[in-house]
């Protein structure tokens, strides 16, 4: 080996290590935005719906999807795709599938947005406190819709049928509606925990900086 080449390669995993301590380059986020965006979109149109409960309107495959990303990229390229992606699909649901307000779309930004950037930040602390963010996230994304559907309900914006003052808008949209079944989302953690052991080494191999499982 010549003294150019082994002088090289500490240059070489200086490099490396550079880029996955600030994480990838915009180019690469901007396409994990786009692939992961993508994915979310089709998870969120090819949902299960529930037309009894109004206010849930749809139990969708996107939450095991988004977890993973929170998990493994940086928050802001988890926020976007993820409010993209559930942006994209649920207008589809509410355009073609019928049944929906058109405020849905925005109330999945509303929801999922803050949900991921939750996850994101514990994320930072190790796999330990994944699990626990997702619930956390979950738990945000549910009082999420119960809180502003309600408020929906009660003055009769958006399509809701009008009911009796804010404590009957909530009480409707909890049970009636459907928003307390939000916490189905709970079920998709173990495979969301799943999709991040799969996908560590690719998102590692990105330049994110992801932290080994013994953390």
């Amino acid at each position: 080996m010549t003294n150019q080449e082994s002088s090289g390669r500490p240059e070489a995993e200086e490099a490396k290590k550079a880029i996955t301590s600030k994480g990838p380059p915009a180019s690469v986020r901007l396409a994990v935005v786009a692939i992961f965006s993508s994915i979310i979109a089709f998870a969120t149109i090819f949902s299960i719906p529930t037309p009894t409960l109004p206010a849930l309107y749809e139990i969708t495959w996107a939450p095991a999807v988004y977890f993973m990303l929170a998990s493994l990229s940086d928050r802001w390229t988890a926020f976007s795709a993820t409010s993209i992606g559930s942006f994209i699909g649920e207008a589809y649901n509410v355009a073609f599938k019928g049944g929906g307000s058109p405020i849905y779309p925005l109330g999945m930004i509303w929801a999922r947005g803050p949900e991921v950037l939750i996850i994101a930040w514990a994320a930072q602390r190790g796999p330990k406190a994944w699990t626990i963010a997702m619930v956390v996230g979950t738990v945000y994304e549910t009082l999420a819709f119960l809180v502003s559907d309600g408020i929906f309900y009660t003055y009769g914006l958006f399509q809701y049928p009008t009911q009796d003052g804010l404590l009957k808008g909530l009480e409707y949209a909890a049970i009636p509606g459907g928003d307390l079944g939000t916490l189905v989302d709970l079920a998709f953690i173990p495979l969301g925990l799943a999709l991040i052991y799969a996908a560590r080494p690719a998102f590692r191999r990105l330049g994110f900086p992801v932290k080994p499982s013994r953390t």
